[in-house]
């Protein structure tokens, strides 16, 4: 009854300055909304990144001349270094047996045409024929290429899906002939589409054999990239330490120096884009929390205007009985409703622009987690209190006699 009788009061009081209300309202509104949709954006961005890497195989690790982390002056040093070339391969399958595969890739950018269609600045692959069981891709037409294709240089190319959707438009694409510079490609094969903004880079690309991208795309030492896959995940790191062994014997690093080369799995690359973004997340975050105590700073300056407007009501209040607990409870009261009337909107509204607004913008999924909804209502309703509290200490600790007698 207490709680029933407060609630209809302190309504009372929002309706009777409902303008002054609804904009306090729309502001913690803006505020939780924010905060939603910011937050299950990250969350549904970093589901799309796992997404991407972890597509890549778990039991799946990489070798390349260059690491992480690099400035100048480590690149220039890294430049230095021995390039890993094809004739690593058969060292490696012959001295690492938890490695179950053994790949390698090599990447160029060139211009492609169809007919009358060109695209620019196209990411060309070239993999060796072991990448595609690797790689949790998915063909939808046609093949991947073969080691015969690999055997006897082909010209053969396997194509991304936005190679697919903007050279050909509809058309199938097998067996259509395009052009990546001066040379004439056969299409054998198309992807999947990969989901997610940050992935649009990875889905424009073709692949062609490694010894027809060595021919075409000839450069000093041939330098490829190792992909390795182990035996299982389990043996994972028993398959890079003895990949280590093997390469820094290969390429005869002294037993004191370093590797001069970069051995990374896609868990580590993960953990080093989230290093990386960390503080952009923070920001993001921080950004709409600001708005919300802004909204509490407003409720703190109604609620102040209220006590003074008010104060004769109060007098009276006090002088036919009511306690000091009773006129804080009051305000407070109103201040909470205002942060939750002002919370639950912000959920309605920020669950819609994040489930449906964003995934149509982001092109990723995103739903909002139980994670978002409880940080944007619990540091609204907290954000109400906390800026309540003063005006209402105010309200209880007003003199009746005083109060009464002011005009």
């Amino acid at each position: 009854m207490v709680l029933l009788s407060l609630t209809r009061e302190a309504l009372s009081a929002l309706w009777t300055n409902r303008l002054r209300s609804f904009l306090t309202i729309l502001g913690m509104v803006m505020g939780v909304t924010s905060v939603i949709s910011i937050v299950a954006g990250m969350e549904g961005l970093q589901a799309s990144i796992d997404r991407v890497f972890y597509a890549l195989g778990s039991n799946t690790f990489y070798v390349s001349r260059f690491g992480f982390n690099l400035n100048w002056d480590q690149y220039q040093q890294m430049m230095k270094r021995k390039k890993l070339t094809r004739g690593l391969i058969p060292i490696i399958e012959a001295g690492c047996p938890d490695c179950d595969e053994v790949g390698a890739e090599a990447y160029s950018s060139s211009h492609l045409k169809y007919g009358s269609r060109r695209m620019r600045y196209v990411e060309i692959r070239g993999e060796t024929p072991n990448l595609m069981a690797m790689r949790n891709v998915e063909i939808v037409q046609g093949r991947y290429f073969s080691w015969e294709d690999e055997k006897r240089r082909r010209q053969v190319a396997f194509i991304g899906q936005v190679v697919n959707e903007r050279l050909f438009r509809g058309e199938d694409p097998i067996g259509k002939k395009i052009r990546v510079d001066n040379q004439e490609f056969t299409v054998i094969g198309v992807s999947e589409k990969m989901d997610g903004p940050l992935v649009d880079g990875m889905d424009e690309f073709i692949a062609i054999p490694l010894s027809t991208h060595q021919k075409i795309y000839r450069q000093p030492g041939n330098p490829i990239n190792l992909i390795i896959s182990a035996v299982s995940l389990e043996k994972r790191e028993k398959a890079i330490d003895q990949v280590r062994v093997v390469l820094r014997s290969a390429r005869q690093v002294p037993y004191e120096a370093e590797d001069d080369f970069a051995i990374f799995t896609p868990d580590a690359i993960l953990s080093f884009i989230n290093d990386v973004t960390r503080a952009y997340r923070v920001i993001m975050v921080s950004m709409p929390l600001l708005s919300i105590v802004i909204g509490g700073i407003v409720i703190m300056n109604i609620m102040m205007i209220s006590v003074t407007e008010r104060t004769r009501e109060i007098g009276i209040r006090k002088s036919i009985g009511a306690k000091k607990n009773h006129i804080l409870a009051q305000f407070l009261y109103e201040a909470l409703i205002l942060s939750i009337i002002g919370g639950s909107g912000g959920i309605v509204f920020g669950y819609s622009l994040g489930k449906y607004i964003l995934n149509a913008l982001l092109e990723v999924y995103i739903s909002p987690t139980g994670l978002a909804v409880v940080l944007g209502f619990g540091i609204s309703t907290s954000v109400g209190l906390f800026f309540g509290i003063y005006p209402a200490m105010k309200a209880a600790r007003l003199d009746p006699i005083k109060a009464l007698s002011y005009e």
